[in-house]
C-alpha cells in the first residue's frame, strides 16, 4: 500500500496525511468495526424472523460435522464458498456459523442496489465490500490504490484467521460465477501465491429452501 500510494503521489504532489486519508477512506468502504450489541439485537430478531418465514430451519449434522473438522484444523484460514439463492442467505448463514462457534464471518456482499445506511449496517454486522471504484472498472484495467488496500486487508483477514465467506452467484442470476465473486478469489488465491498464508481450506456451504423468500 505504501508503494502505491507513494508512487501516485509522487506524480499529483500530495502529501503523506492525504495519502493517508485516502486509505483510511477506502478502508472504510471495505468494512467496518463488528458491533457485538448489533450482532446480538440482530441475532434475535433474526430468530423472530425465521419463526414467521419457516416452518423449521434444518442442519444437516454429517455436513455440519465436516466444516467443524475443518476449522480444527491448525493455522489455516476458513474460506466458505457458496451459491446466492436469496438475499437472506448471508444473514442466515453468519448466523448459523456463529451459532457453532465459528466466529462471525466476514460476509462478501454486492455493493449495488444497497442504500447507504442498508451498507452500514451490514458492515458492522461482517459484511465487506469492495471499494466503488473497482466495482464500476473491468477486471483488466490497473486498480491502483483501492486494489493494493483491498489486497493487504485481505491478507489481514485470512492471516488472522477470521472465516471469510464469499458468494459465487448474485441473485436472480444463478449458475454463473458473478464480477464480484470472481475479485474475491483472485485476492484469495494472490495472498496463498505471495506467501501472506501458507494455505486456505475452501469449504463449501450452502443453503436450499422449499421455496426461496
Amino acid at each position: 500500500v505504501r508503494d502505491v500510494a507513494t508512487g501516485r503521489s509522487s506524480g499529483s504532489g500530495g502529501d503523506g496525511e492525504s495519502r493517508k486519508e485516502k486509505i483510511l477512506k477506502i478502508l472504510a468502504e471495505i468494512q467496518a468495526p463488528l458491533s457485538l450489541l448489533m450482532l446480538r439485537l440482530c441475532s434475535w430478531a433474526l430468530l423472530k424472523l425465521l419463526n414467521h418465514l419457516f416452518l423449521s430451519v434444518q442442519l444437516h449434522r454429517g455436513q455440519l460435522e465436516m466444516v467443524l473438522r475443518a476449522a480444527r484444523t491448525p493455522g489455516v484460514p476458513l474460506v466458505f464458498l457458496s451459491t446466492h439463492k436469496s438475499q437472506l442467505d448471508g444473514l442466515l448463514l453468519s448466523f448459523l456459523l456463529f451459532s457453532q462457534g465459528l466466529g462471525v464471518p466476514r460476509v462478501t456482499v454486492g455493493g449495488q442496489g444497497c442504500s447507504p445506511l442498508l451498507r452500514a449496517l451490514l458492515s458492522h454486522l461482517g459484511g465487506i465490500f469492495l471499494p466503488s471504484r473497482i466495482e464500476q472498472m473491468p477486471s483488466d484495467q490497473d486498480e491502483g490504490l483501492p486494489g493494493a488496500v483491498l489486497a493487504t486487508y485481505v491478507e489481514e483477514v485470512l492471516r488472522s484467521r477470521q472465516p471469510l465467506l464469499i458468494f459465487l452467484e448474485e441473485p436472480p442470476v444463478a449458475l454463473r460465477l458473478s464480477a464480484s465473486a470472481r475479485e474475491w478469489l483472485a485476492l484469495v488465491y494472490r495472498a496463498v501465491r505471495d506467501g501472506a498464508v501458507p494455505d486456505v481450506l475452501l469449504v463449501p456451504v450452502g443453503i436450499a429452501y422449499d421455496a426461496v423468500p
